[in-house]
């Protein structure tokens, strides 16, 4: 099943409740919750508090996006009952493997992401136990970015070879998606498209949600193998 995660990192913090809940309703299944930490990137985003903050506001489950330069230490304080992914990037764990052990360890499913520039070779070892690969198609750091054309080619091997391995992982895509793009990430193998700007930035969120799904949906019914 192809999803949609708004990203709350373009959400309004004044009133991040009712952005959550405004996707819930248009059809999001998933709440992409951003958290960089100043030195793996150049920005610094939320902590577990303002991720619990929204419990009990909006039923979505929380894919939780750790762009931090030690993921091991701080994971366990993102875990709650609404926490489906926790992903960290290949590029912050010195031991990946036993990094997405701890993560599964923790109760919820493990992500593995990877930087523009980083080959899929990095993961290759450890995509048997990966429940999700998020591929990103900006430069981690900042919302609004615009999409990196050559992470469809990653996006398309990915599927290939998760086809070819009988993997079970999904297929996540981070940075610069929207109407115009959503399409053909849609149908390169993604499952889960995270939007930020293309659904907060919008006049009518509601209207954004709904064509982002419609676009991944006919996409995928023209590539029912994907």
């Amino acid at each position: 099943m192809k999803r949609l995660a708004p990203s709350i990192l373009s959400a309004d913090f004044s009133k991040l409740g009712e952005e959550a809940e405004a996707v819930e309703r248009a059809g999001a299944r998933l709440l992409h919750i951003d958290v960089m930490d100043g030195h793996f990137v150049p920005n610094l985003t939320i902590g577990p508090a303002v991720m619990k903050s929204l419990i009990g506001r909006t039923a979505l489950p929380f894919d939780v996006h750790l762009m931090i330069s030690d993921p091991d230490r701080y994971a366990p304080l993102f875990v709650t009952e609404q926490t489906e992914f926790i992903t960290v990037h290949a590029e912050a764990c010195l031991h990946l493997h036993r990094t997405l052990q701890s993560v599964r360890g923790l109760g919820v499913k493990a992500g593995v992401a990877l930087n523009p520039a980083t080959p899929l070779s990095t993961v290759e070892y450890v995509l048997e136990m990966a429940d999700l690969v998020l591929i990103m198609s900006v430069n981690p750091g900042f919302g609004g970015q615009s999409f990196i054309p050559s992470s469809l080619k990653k996006v398309r091997e990915l599927a290939a070879l998760r086809d070819r391995e009988g993997y079970s992982f999904e297929i996540e895509i981070d940075g610069g998606v929207g109407t115009g793009n959503i399409g053909e990430i849609s149908a390169a193998g993604v499952d889960i498209a995270v939007a930020g700007s293309a659904v907060y930035g919008a006049e009518d969120v509601d209207a954004a949600v709904r064509r982002l799904l419609t676009g991944m949906n006919e996409a995928a019914s023209e590539h029912p193998a994907v």
